[in-house]
């Protein structure tokens, strides 16, 4: 018997949960090569780089942010913010700048090849 594939569409204009799963880990390199930053922040910085295709939540956010303290590719520390309140931020290790410059090839590779694609479309 043949099974039934179930496809996720998404929301016209919307960015299907695969996509926001591989580009999750350099868009965070990304945003953190620029300099620490906390949750809430690199959330607005995915939503602004975006145009506002990409609404993360803090639920997507974190784990991805764990896992990566977990493979040595980012720290956390502790800082007092703005607000006098206790912040958690995140910042590059040496393997994260590693990370993200593969990252940044293996998606040019990527790019290029949808580029030369559509070209014939």
């Amino acid at each position: 018997m043949h099974r039934a594939m179930r496809r996720d569409k998404p929301e016209p204009g919307r960015i299907t949960k695969d996509l926001v799963a591989a580009s999750a880990t350099p868009l965070v390199l990304s945003i953190l090569a620029k300099g620490h930053s906390y949750g809430y922040a690199i959330i607005q910085d995915v939503r602004e780089l975006s145009g506002g295709a990409l609404e993360w939540s803090e639920g997507m956010l974190y784990p991805v942010l764990h896992r990566m303290e977990d493979q040595g590719l980012i720290e956390s520390f502790e800082e007092r913010g703005d607000n006098n309140r206790i912040r958690k931020y995140y910042r590059l290790r040496p393997d994260g700048r590693r990370a993200l410059a593969e990252e940044r090839r293996q998606w040019d590779v990527v790019h290029a090849a949808l580029t030369k694609a559509w070209k014939t479309l």
